[in-house]
């Protein structure tokens, strides 16, 4: 899109890379798209530059959510190091609000994947009626293996923060995917909304 490992140059393991020359990248405050956020803070990436796309097709509605006086909001949340290279930390709409704290499920999902038995595992924020969302993580186990609730909560407890903790933990035979393989947290987070209104 706008930015990219550059070819002859430092490369940084994790990294998206830095702007391509002429296009202007910023990380700003998740909440409002407007501050600027330190290095080092995560925020949302917004471009501008003869690259960045013009509009969706025949779509003013979803072009007028993405793009903000010429800034294309891209809901990829990311931290810029002093290099000046980013490093995607989750996607703007998977973000968890717990509590007041914004908990992105990609690091928890990194959690789970070291336990010994996960084969597969995925968090979402679902509904809650006392912390705004609460972490749930669904998880497919590795064949012949077998876990509890509180096995893997308290795998979590010991590698991450309280309030990123995992409250419920769901064991599945399989999770839901795109064509591509990608898991669908939207998919669960739709079957969680029905099951609470039944």
């Amino acid at each position: 899109l706008g930015i990219s490992n550059p070819v002859l140059g430092l490369k940084k393991v994790g990294s998206i890379g830095i702007p391509f020359p002429d296009n202007d990248v910023r990380l700003v405050d998740i909440e409002t798209g407007e501050r600027d956020v330190p290095r080092g803070e995560p925020g949302e990436i917004i471009m501008k530059g003869p690259l960045i796309m013009q509009g969706y097709w025949n779509n003013p509605k979803e072009t007028a959510g993405q793009l903000k006086d010429g800034w294309l909001y891209t809901g990829d949340i990311a931290v810029q190091d002093e290099d000046g290279y980013f490093f995607i930390v989750d996607r703007k709409k998977d973000m968890i609000i717990a509590g007041g704290f914004n908990i992105y499920p990609r690091e928890i999902d990194e959690v789970l994947f070291q336990h010994p038995k996960v084969q597969e595992a995925v968090s979402v924020g679902i509904p809650d009626p006392y912390r705004g969302e609460t972490v749930k993580a669904f998880i497919v186990l590795k064949p012949g293996m077998t876990a509890t609730e509180e096995e893997i909560i308290a795998f979590c407890k010991e590698k991450l923060t309280a309030y990123k903790v995992p409250k419920l933990v769901e064991f599945r035979d399989s999770l839901p995917k795109s064509a591509v393989g990608k898991i669908l947290r939207k998919v669960l987070r739709a079957q969680e909304e029905a099951k609470r209104k039944t």
